[in-house]
């Protein structure tokens, strides 16, 4: 029988409720003790890395399971199961897929809902997951597993505050669906990063959380200037504009992007759920502006996602302009 290592990070999936409010208390065999299902897709062993909300994840987690997921592998592993909170989920799934490279499937999963509440998705959600480890179709590369559908790392947003099929594919729709008795793949499940990958260095387990680069989201919309962004600026390694449209800013936004380009490299992405950058317009703020200013854009990733991988491409080393071409 195949074996599928889970990493418990904690999350909503592993949350009991209190009179201060629900957190993460039960450990990952709990989990998988929970689900008794699972055994019989795959052998279970079980590391825990973390347990924290999905809301309070730090990179120093994120490297934790990095390193676990990696030992797994190493191990013999199978494939790899990773439990958190759907906050953030999206995040670690995108930071594992680019800064954590394997061959087996590394599937990242957790619930909307608690085990004790009516209608969790808890138990569905993790025997998603197992199944999709142990399907050598989904190596090498990182996916989402929930409500019964798979979706690549780098395209997953969580979209909706409660719902249980919250995480969809903007644009691209899921990588496979699962019925009770099968598997459909509905566009190739290979690592979308992987000619854009980091070194493993970018997620290490042994650099305290607070070594990560400093990447702050400045924000444009109507009537936004360039203050936020000079404030954040001194403080900052690198900048992620979330732009308008095809990746726009405001005129005083655009002018604030031009300045901080002489200390920082920016990253341009787009409010907007689907779709790319692209640089079209003119005036300060306009995208072809942006880009003679030296800008990176961020193509389809979500701001959430550039910022993931400008902090783990600078905690890497990698210099200004090696960093923004990770975005080529």
């Amino acid at each position: 029988m195949s074996t599928v290592h889970v990493v418990g990070c904690g999350g909503t999936i592993a949350s009991e409720p209190a009179e201060d409010g629900a957190a993460p208390a039960k450990a990952g065999e709990e989990l998988v003790e929970a689900v008794p299902a699972v055994a019989d897709h795959a052998s279970l062993r079980v590391t825990d890395v973390g347990s924290r909300p999905g809301f309070d994840m730090d990179f120093g987690v994120v490297a934790a399971a990095a390193d676990a997921v990696r030992t797994a592998a190493a191990d013999g592993a199978d494939g790899v199961v990773v439990t958190q909170g759907t906050d953030t989920l999206a995040d670690t799934a995108y930071a594992l897929d680019v800064a954590c490279d394997v061959s087996v499937p590394v599937v990242v999963t957790g619930s909307q809902r608690r085990f004790d509440e009516p209608g969790s998705d808890a138990p569905a959600n993790l025997l998603t997951a197992v199944r999709a480890a142990v399907d050598d179709r989904f190596a090498p590369g990182v996916h989402v597993a929930f409500d019964d559908e798979l979706h690549a790392a780098r395209d997953a947003v969580k979209t909706h505050t409660n719902a249980l099929d919250t995480f969809q594919s903007p644009g691209k729709g899921p990588v496979a669906t699962f019925t009770r008795a099968t598997t459909r793949i509905h566009r190739d499940p290979g690592r979308a990063a992987s000619d854009l990958s980091l070194p493993a260095e970018a997620l290490d387990p042994d650099r305290d959380a607070g070594d990560y680069a400093v990447v702050p989201v400045v924000h444009s919309g109507t009537g936004v200037d360039g203050s936020a962004l000079e404030r954040l600026l001194p403080d900052a390694d690198g900048v992620v504009v979330e732009g308008t449209g095809l990746g726009n800013a405001t005129g005083p936004l655009g002018d604030a992007v031009a300045d901080a380009l002489d200390s920082v490299p920016v990253v341009v992405s787009s409010r907007c759920h689907a779709g790319p950058t692209e640089a079209v317009y003119g005036t300060a703020g306009g995208g072809v502006t942006l880009r003679d200013h030296g800008v990176a854009y961020a193509g389809d990733l979500s701001t959430a996602k550039a910022r993931v991988k400008l902090v783990l491409a600078l905690t890497a080393g990698l210099s200004r302009e090696s960093a923004a071409a990770t975005f080529e």
